[in-house]
């Protein structure tokens, strides 16, 4: 996802894959959000992180829905923090929604997220949490967000495209910007 600028606009353009979020472009309340969306997985985990500037401050947002219903959701903010940080806090946080026991998707629109989870954690645990090329950024959130999904093998965790209008995406969205408005 990217961050947004002092006005509030997302930094990146618009474009397949890298789109503007309307929940954020709107700045949409989740209740706007399920007004104006329907499209894609209605059961799973769906996180996201925000960011005005990068840093600064930021907020995450993680919703857990089965058939559509929300089961359980949180969010936060930070006030001096990355995009990169809010996105891993957002998975901390999705994965505490969780028993270990559960079998459910774990959605996030970030690929560094999806990437060091599913790929490159095992390794850098192996080496002692260090990558190849050096240190791990962000180590005590990737240990933490490893550790949580360890501990719920039946957790898949997969990439979502950011901010296409798919509904839980974009309410993971309006709870991670929560802290830019008056109502969540």
């Amino acid at each position: 996802m990217p961050c947004r600028n002092t006005r509030g606009q997302a930094s990146a353009p618009a474009g397949r894959g890298r789109g503007r979020s309307a929940s954020r472009e709107l700045n949409l309340t989740t209740a706007q959000v399920l007004e104006r969306f329907a499209a894609g997985p209605q059961t799973g985990v769906f996180t996201d992180g925000a960011c005005t500037g990068n840093p600064g401050p930021g907020g995450w947002g993680a919703v857990f829905v089965r058939d559509g219903a929300v089961v359980a959701r949180r969010h936060g903010h930070d006030p001096a923090t990355t995009n990169n940080r809010m996105e891993l806090k957002a998975v901390i946080e999705g994965l505490r929604l969780l028993s270990p026991g559960d079998e459910v998707t774990l959605y996030s629109d970030s690929q560094l997220v999806v990437n060091t989870l599913t790929k490159w954690a095992a390794g850098w645990k192996e080496r002692g949490w260090r990558r190849k090329e050096g240190e791990v950024k962000n180590l005590d959130l990737v240990q933490e967000a490893y550790a949580l999904l360890l501990e719920r093998p039946r957790v898949r965790v997969q990439w979502l495209r950011a901010h296409d209008g798919t509904r839980w995406n974009e309410y993971a969205d309006s709870l991670a910007t929560a802290y830019l408005r008056d109502q969540v």
